[in-house]
């Protein structure tokens, strides 16, 4: 079997394809993106698009990755269908999905195949040009389903936030999926105050997607803590086979399990995922994880959304450092240094309080939503040096 690039912009792009993946009838499919010919050759290059593949993979959805090299993860039939079945399960029954992000990341990927799964024709959003979310109401409104449901990465859920008519809308959803990175505490409160029926997700292109909802996993997942660092594994049938072209990955060591970069938390089989171990910052002889620090900082009135990086340090080795966001109408001078280490003294240690703040107009990322802590790191070596 040939693993075919499938360059695809839009539902109806996918769609045949889509369903002859469902069917059993297609080859291995590599979801490119049809409005970048450049990104689309590039992970077509680099995962050996047009060669041949195993037999079992359905598949091969290409990883946002950390350091700019892209690896595919290798999806069957039988870990998308777990997936989608596990997803209607935890949701309460099967629906119609909106497709609201981009079609060739794993997330959107999903979206269409639950939707097909369920008997629905996946409705979309254009979000070539960008998220609009007034949108939202009448691609909600043209659904035809009696359970209407879709997935969003945070920084689309604050926009929706800031807009009333679009926070009506969502709210009509019957499931409304949050995933791609963290979400911060104070917009997860505001969309269920606001009555929006949120699910956290967790889980990455090696398992098929979202695995772990709210903390809990899906049926038959399963989660392991390994390690003095509290490395989180997954296992069970949504795990990917393994990466293309890379058999003896140690992340796919154990045979169905994914060993992830993550650490976490596990109480009463409730996980909570703490940060990336290959984001850690190491400052004076102690480890501080970006996220961790995120989420207090994200609680300091005036912060819209903030990123937490490393910085070179002659004494520490490396320093916290912190890029904001300000809510709209916060006055000029009032996210300071001193206010953010305020903050993260009274619930943390003071190493893992912030030496520098900068104010950006917004944050870099890569894939569905995902800070790039590397290219933020850039940018403001490059303004501030």
């Amino acid at each position: 079997m040939i693993l075919e690039p499938l360059p695809i912009d839009t539902v109806e792009s996918a769609l045949p394809q889509l369903e002859a993946l469902l069917a059993g009838t297609a080859p291995a499919w590599l979801p490119v993106p049809a409005q970048d010919p450049r990104e689309a050759a590039r992970l077509s290059g680099a995962l050996a698009g047009g060669e041949a593949i195993d037999e079992r993979v359905a598949l091969v959805v290409a990883t946002s990755g950390t350091t700019g090299t892209p690896k595919g993860a290798m999806l069957t039939r039988e870990a998308l269908a777990a997936s989608a079945a596990g997803t209607h399960a935890r949701l309460g029954g099967t629906g119609q999905w909106l497709l609201a992000m981009p079609p060739h990341h794993v997330a959107g990927v999903q979206v269409m195949l639950r939707s097909l799964a369920a008997g629905h024709a996946p409705a979309q959003l254009d979000v070539r040009g960008g998220f609009d979310p007034g949108s939202l109401a009448p691609a909600h409104a043209a659904m035809t389903a009696d359970r209407r449901y879709v997935s969003l990465v945070p920084t689309q859920l604050v926009k929706v936030l800031a807009d009333p008519a679009a926070t009506d809308a969502l709210a009509r959803f019957d499931g409304v999926l949050i995933g791609g990175a963290a979400c911060p505490a104070p917009v997860r409160e505001a969309a269920l105050t606001a009555g929006i029926r949120m699910v956290r997700t967790y889980g990455m292109s090696e398992t098929a997607g979202g695995c772990v909802y709210d903390g809990a996993p899906l049926p038959g997942v399963e989660i392991r803590l390994d390690g003095p660092e509290s490395r989180v594994v997954l296992g069970g049938p949504t795990v990917a086979l393994g990466y293309r072209n890379l058999p003896d990955h140690p992340a796919f060591a154990e045979p169905g399990h994914f060993r992830t970069d993550d650490a976490g938390t596990l109480s009463d089989g409730v996980l909570s995922v703490t940060g990336r171990l290959d984001e850690a910052i190491s400052t004076g002889g102690l480890t501080v994880l970006p996220q961790v620090v995120e989420a207090v900082l994200a609680r300091v009135p005036g912060v819209a959304e903030v990123a937490v990086f490393a910085q070179p340090d002659p004494r520490l080795g490396q320093r916290v450092a912190a890029a904001v966001v300000r809510t709209p109408g916060t006055p000029e001078g009032a996210v300071t240094v001193e206010a953010l280490r305020r903050a993260v003294e009274a619930e943390l240690d003071r190493t893992a309080a912030p030496r520098a703040v900068y104010l950006v107009d917004e944050l870099p990322r890569r894939g569905p939503g995902k800070i790039d802590r590397r290219a933020l790191a850039a940018q403001i070596t490059n303004i501030h040096g």
